[in-house]
């Protein structure tokens, strides 16, 4: 799925994809959590499950992400960052709602509290707890 530079962000946020989550798709290194959480919601809405991956620390990643038909019939609705928080220079948390629907189903919220590390540089994904 592709989506034009210039349109808002999937993430939610106010910035064309252009100006935030493309270039981190692209390689950029993202500067904080929050920014590679969203990046990764992104990720998910346009189905670029390489970047998911790669964003994922390899402690808890899994060996591929399987395209399914759920997959392909889940429309993303919306992203809500609630909280965020840093965890020393190396750790950090991150709560958010993502909002989906698959086919023509109701419309279901994803709660979660994601844990992050940062290594080298780069962040990385580690687990989530669903609430």
């Amino acid at each position: 799925m592709k989506v034009a530079a210039d349109t808002g962000c999937p993430c939610g946020s106010s910035k064309r994809y252009a100006d935030c989550c493309a270039p981190l798709h692209e390689g950029g290194i993202a500067a904080t959590a929050v920014a590679l959480m969203r990046s990764r919601y992104s990720a998910y809405v346009l189905r670029r499950h390489a970047y998911v991956l790669a964003t994922w620390h390899p402690s808890t990643r899994p060996a591929a992400i399987e395209a399914t038909a759920e997959d392909k019939a889940t429309k993303w609705l919306g992203l809500s960052v609630k909280a965020s928080r840093r965890n020393g220079d190396h750790g950090a948390f991150v709560e958010f709602v993502a909002r989906y629907k698959v086919g023509g189903g109701s419309a279901t919220r994803l709660h979660e509290i994601s844990r992050f590390a940062r290594e080298n540089g780069r962040w990385y994904y580690l687990d989530g707890e669903i609430s």
